[in-house]
C-alpha cells in the first residue's frame, strides 16, 4: 500500500496514474474487449454481407422478366416462341428477349429429376428470358395483354420471390442487429464488474485521495481514462482480427472450397469484400465499444463511490 502511495507523488517527467497501467485485471478485460470486439465485427460485417447481397438480388431480379410458353396441341412452340420475344421486344423499357433453347430448358430441370434423364420424348415448357432497361419504365402491363394473343403463354415478374427474398434478408439483418446488441450488453457487464474490481484492490488509493480533498469526478474521471484505454486498445486489436477473419475467410471460399459449394457461400455474401461501408462499420464498432468502456466505467465508479461514501 506504501508504493502505491508513493506512486501517487507526481515525478519529474511522468504524471503518476491512480489507476495502475498493467495488471492482471487490466490485461484479462482488454482480452475480454478485444474478443467482444471481434465477435460484434463480425456480426456487423455478416449483416452488411447479406444486407449488401439481397439488395444485388432484388435488383436483379427486378430488372427480369419470365415468359413462360407451356405445350398446346395443335401449336407450334418454335413459332410460339418467336412471336413472343418479338412482342416482349416490343414493349417499351424492354432491353432485350431470348427465348432459352431446348437444351437450357432441360438443364433447368435436372436439380429436381435428376441429370441423364432423356427429355426428347415428352414436351416441356419453354422460357424466354426478359431483360429490362429500367424495370420503373417498362410496360408490364402491355406485355402482359401481348402476351394474351400467344396460347399457352404467361408472364412471370417475379415478384413473390422479391418479396420472400426480401423478408428473409430483412430477418437475418434483425437477428444479426440483435445478437450485436446482446453482445453490446454483455460487454458492459464485464466492464461494470472489472470495475467494480478494480475499485475494491485500490479501495486504500481511494480513501487517501479522498483525504487529501479529491472528489468523486476527479476519481472516475481517472478511472474512465484508464478504462478508455483498455477499451481503445482491446477494440483495435479485435477490429483488425475482424478484418483478416474475412479476408481469410473471403480467400478459402474462392480457393478451398468445392465449386459448387464456393457458388452457393458466393451468393449468399458476396465474395466476403465488406467495402468501405464494411470497414467504416468495424470503425465504428470499435470506438462504440471504447466509448461505451469509457462511459460504463465512470458511471459505475460514481455509483460504488456514492455507495460507499
Amino acid at each position: 500500500m506504501i508504493e502505491q502511495i508513493k506512486n501517487l507523488i507526481p515525478r519529474p517527467g511522468r504524471p503518476a496514474p491512480i489507476v495502475p497501467e498493467r495488471s492482471v485485471a487490466g490485461r484479462t478485460l482488454m482480452l475480454l474487449i478485444a474478443i467482444m470486439t471481434f465477435l460484434s465485427a463480425v456480426t456487423l460485417g455478416g449483416v452488411v454481407l447479406v444486407q449488401k447481397s439481397a439488395i444485388a438480388w432484388s435488383a436483379d431480379v427486378g430488372r427480369e422478366v419470365t415468359i413462360q410458353i407451356r405445350p398446346v396441341e395443335g401449336e407450334v412452340m418454335e413459332s410460339n416462341l418467336r412471336t413472343a420475344v418479338a412482342l416482349a421486344e416490343a414493349t417499351p423499357g424492354v432491353g432485350s428477349a431470348r427465348a432459352l433453347t431446348l437444351a437450357e430448358s432441360q438443364a433447368l430441370l435436372e436439380p429436381w429429376l435428376g441429370a441423364g434423364l432423356d427429355l426428347t420424348a415428352i414436351e416441356i415448357p419453354r422460357l424466354v428470358v426478359v431483360h429490362l432497361d429500367d424495370p420503373l419504365d417498362a410496360d408490364i402491363a402491355k406485355l402482359t395483354n401481348d402476351l394474351t394473343a400467344v396460347k399457352g403463354a404467361s408472364l412471370d415478374t417475379h415478384a413473390v420471390w422479391r418479396q420472400q427474398l426480401n423478408a428473409m434478408s430483412g430477418a437475418i439483418v434483425l437477428s444479426g442487429l440483435l445478437v450485436l446488441a446482446l453482445i453490446i450488453v454483455a460487454t458492459m457487464l464485464a466492464i461494470v464488474f472489472a470495475t467494480r474490481g478494480a475499485m475494491a484492490s485500490n479501495r486504500e488509493i481511494v480513501d487517501v485521495l479522498h483525504y487529501i480533498g479529491a472528489s468523486n469526478k476527479f476519481i472516475a474521471g481517472e478511472f474512465q481514462g484508464r478504462f478508455l484505454s483498455i477499451g481503445l486498445q482491446g477494440g483495435v486489436i479485435g477490429g483488425i482480427a475482424a478484418i483478416l477473419f474475412f479476408t481469410l475467410v473471403g480467400t478459402a471460399a474462392s480457393g478451398v472450397l468445392p465449386g459448387e459449394t464456393s457458388q452457393q457461400v458466393g451468393i449468399l455474401f458476396g465474395r466476403f469484400a465488406l467495402g468501405i461501408s464494411g470497414l467504416v462499420g468495424i470503425a465504428a464498432v470499435v470506438l462504440v465499444i471504447a466509448a461505451l468502456t469509457a462511459t460504463t466505467s465512470r458511471v459505475t465508479v460514481r455509483r460504488f463511490l456514492a455507495q460507499t461514501s
